[in-house]
């Protein structure tokens, strides 16, 4: 995103080699046959961007003042926290009025204006995730090479587009395909974020930022069910959904124009606080080489894999939840405009779900407990039992299943956690955009899966689609064990080779590997994989 203005690499430039040695020391590591690692170690000047801020290395250690530190965060939370805010939501927005737009087919006059029939409007809601499987990749590595702040702006401004677009659709083909690019389009926003968050915050305090945005999930949709009340009364020359797509897609481009953020705000002194705040997560900032040592390591670390399967089974409730969620609302008898305005408070729901989740793992994590995957746990707990009671409350109790119906929404708490884990168990810049792409090709997969649990013969009870959430949250809550396991027993093995160096786990030079570049592989030099 322009983070870090490029300059000629640094004097002292040893500080971005594993073990503090010169480029020559390094190189001929490389050459020998006993490297303990088993994994590349960097070049010379091939270290994080983050790097090109200090002229020398008496510059990387400079004192920070924890007053002074304070005033910086709060600069960059100024920068950074609203842009990535107001995306989300105007994001949701869109994704509620599109799909609730398609849920009300019968008053807003979608459905006999596309001629929607059979399985089409399932195909239409999983069709949007057609296009981002197919670019989440590509735009990953994308974000890799281009300044991230510009490329987001971008695909934001290109989003709206293509949802303004689709109010000029015609038919079935036409709005799938307008769908589809947009789906390509916003393929960016949770990766980039992501990234963001990781150029920016330490690993205790990613978890509260990644909330803080995120909490625009539960204000977007409850913001959109009163945008989507109000436009639906519009009484105007064209029908009221292409209103919505009018209008939404207008705000979101104009939004692609002014989001990009830099460090343009801080100065030389402050961006090197930024940077040195930093060195204790182990995985530095930014780098703009593609490793491929980083490719084949990603493709061969179980995490990886376990993170593809927890996006997948986090996202088939989501994927079947909003796109029908509405129309089990509207099954308990209320009217369509009603239904729409129910929504407000399940927004709100999500929203203070997610604060309360990574405000009180923070607390915890002040107090030196590890406690994200056990706070994953807990809210998906409401989800379980919410799922249970819409599969197996009277369709009389009205008042309870519209009150199960509401404990959906927590997971949406869960998910920015796993979130943070991810983000922060992985190192090495290109190792981390193709982690992120993975984890939301398990995003796309489980949105597309999730609609065709509901079937049309079920309305409006749904009991293979609520079925379907149960079994997805009960198979994440196992591999989030899972996966804290197997991070518990690295650690335990990497305290057990450190302990047998030189210096012990005391002496570890975490200065030395901070922005280099390193992966969370490497046997002493990868981030401590307990932020759990």
């Amino acid at each position: 995103m322009g983070l870090w203005k490029r300059s000629a690499p640094p004097a002292g430039n040893e500080i971005s080699h594993s073990n503090g040695k010169d480029a020559q020391a390094i190189q001929d590591e490389k050459s020998s046959a006993g490297q303990s690692s088993g994994f590349k170690l960097n070049k010379a000047g091939d270290g994080d961007e983050a790097l090109n801020l200090f002229s020398s290395t008496a510059d990387v250690r400079e004192p920070i003042d924890p007053l002074e530190e304070k005033k910086v965060v709060r600069k960059i939370d100024l920068m950074i926290l609203p842009n990535t805010h107001e995306l989300e939501a105007n994001k949701d927005r869109f994704f509620y009025i599109d799909k609730t737009t398609l849920s009300y087919a019968a008053i807003f006059g979608i459905e006999e204006d596309m001629g929607l029939h059979g399985s089409q409007y399932s195909w239409l809601s999983s069709i949007f995730y057609f296009g981002f499987l197919a670019w989440a990749l590509p735009t990953n590595l994308l974000l890799q090479r281009l300044p991230v702040g510009r490329y987001l702006g971008f695909n934001i401004f290109m989003w709206g587009f293509f949802l303004m677009l689709q109010a000029a659709a015609h038919n079935f083909a036409s709005l799938a395909a307008l769908r589809a690019l947009a789906g390509a389009a916003e393929a960016v926003s949770d990766p980039s974020f992501m990234l963001i968050t990781t150029m920016w915050y330490t690993r205790r305090q990613q978890p509260v930022r990644m909330g803080l945005w995120y909490t625009a999930n539960g204000f977007g949709i409850a913001l959109g069910g009163l945008l989507g009340f109000g436009i639906g009364h519009i009484k105007g020359a064209l029908p009221s959904w292409k209103y919505e797509f009018l209008i939404i897609g207008a705000l979101c481009c104009c939004w692609g124009i002014v989001i990009p953020v830099t460090a343009k705000g801080l100065t030389l002194r402050e961006k090197r606080i930024a940077v040195e705040r930093l060195r204790g997560n182990q995985t530095g900032v930014e780098n703009k080489h593609f490793k491929w040592y980083q490719v084949r390591e990603t493709f061969t670390d179980i995490k990886t894999y376990l993170f593809f399967i927890l996006g997948c089974v986090c996202n088939v409730p989501n994927g079947g939840i909003s796109n029908f969620g509405t129309l089990i609302i509207k099954g308990f008898g209320f009217s369509t405009l009603v239904t729409t305005l129910m929504q407000i408070p399940y927004g709100a729901i999500i929203a203070i779900s997610i604060l309360s989740c990574v405000f009180a793992n923070d607390y915890m994590s002040r107090k030196g407990r590890q406690t994200r995957v056990w706070f994953v746990l807990l809210y998906l707990c409401p989800n379980i039992c919410g799922a249970f009671g819409l599969r197996f409350l009277p369709e009389n109790n009205q008042a309870g299943r519209l009150t199960c119906y509401y404990l959906t929404g927590p997971y949406n708490a869960a998910f920015v956690l796993l979130l943070s884990i991810t983000i922060a168990n992985t190192a090495g810049h290109t190792k981390k955009v193709l982690t992120n792409a993975i984890l939301f090709l398990g995003y796309c997969t489980g949105n597309i899966i999730g609609p065709f649990f509901y079937l049309s013969s079920q309305e409006p009870r749904y009991e293979l689609g609520i079925w379907s959430m149960i079994v997805s949250h009960l198979l994440e809550a196992c591999i989030v064990l899972l996966l804290r396991f197997l991070l518990s027993r690295e650690n335990k093995r990497r305290d057990r080779v450190q302990s047998q160096e030189a210096g012990g786990l005391e002496g570890r030079d975490m200065d030395a590997t901070a922005f280099s570049d390193m992966t969370d592989r490497l046997v002493c030099s990868g981030p401590e994989l307990i932020p759990i």
